[in-house]
């Protein structure tokens, strides 16, 4: 049961009001079930960890730029040279994804997004990649180590030369949420879509 104490929120469907106030009906099973997909990342032998919203790979030294080779499915994809790689989830895509420029993905999509962090190619943009992918993503840096975070709360670092893995988990997580919840009537709330035109209209 995701409850809103901060500010945007898309997980959290109740505020603590809320979740207070309702928390009998939801005992009842008045409420809504929405199955989320999680990464599993492993970045070694017994190195493995589970994310909802994303894994962001980035240099150990917070400072250094990162050359990322990644590939999907033993296809190589693309060289990636920036501040780092997300990987996010369909449900992640409106956090850390999303202020990275990525693109936002219905929760029910079957899909994971690259996104680099502020890449030097400028034509380095975000892949969507199908559910299945398993991903392999490579330090091009010699003798680096990489911080590994899960959703912006777990750290995992890579020894040098060792290779990272990504891929959906086999199980999934379980969100409560309101009989009547919509999923772009949040984002328009959340995002402030009105679809009112702004400034000088736009003539033919």
């Amino acid at each position: 049961i995701g409850v809103n104490r901060g500010s945007l929120g898309f997980l959290t469907t109740f505020s603590a009001e809320e979740a207070l106030a309702q928390f009998p009906a939801l005992l009842a099973g008045e409420c809504r079930l929405a199955a989320r997909s999680l990464l599993v990342c492993r970045t070694g032998p017994s190195q493995e960890d589970i994310a909802l919203n994303d894994v962001v790979i980035k240099d150990e030294v917070n400072s250094r730029l990162v050359r990322l080779g990644v590939y999907a499915d033993g296809e190589f994809v693309t060289d990636y040279h920036g501040d780092g790689l997300l990987v996010s989830t369909s449900t992640g895509s409106t956090a850390y994804n999303l202020s990275a420029g990525g693109p936002i993905i219905h929760p029910d999509a079957d899909a994971i997004a690259l996104t680099p962090i502020c890449p030097h190619t400028l034509s380095n943009r975000s892949v969507i990649l199908r559910g299945g992918v398993k991903l392999r993503i490579e330090s091009r840096t010699p003798d680096s180590r990489l911080l590994v975070a899960m959703d912006g709360q777990r750290n995992l670092v890579t020894c040098a030369g060792r290779a990272i893995e990504i891929s959906i988990a086999e199980r999934r997580l379980t969100l409560v949420q309101k009989p009547g919840y919509q999923h772009f009537e949040v984002l328009r709330s959340k995002l402030g879509w009105s679809g009112a035109a702004t400034g000088h209209p736009i003539r033919g």
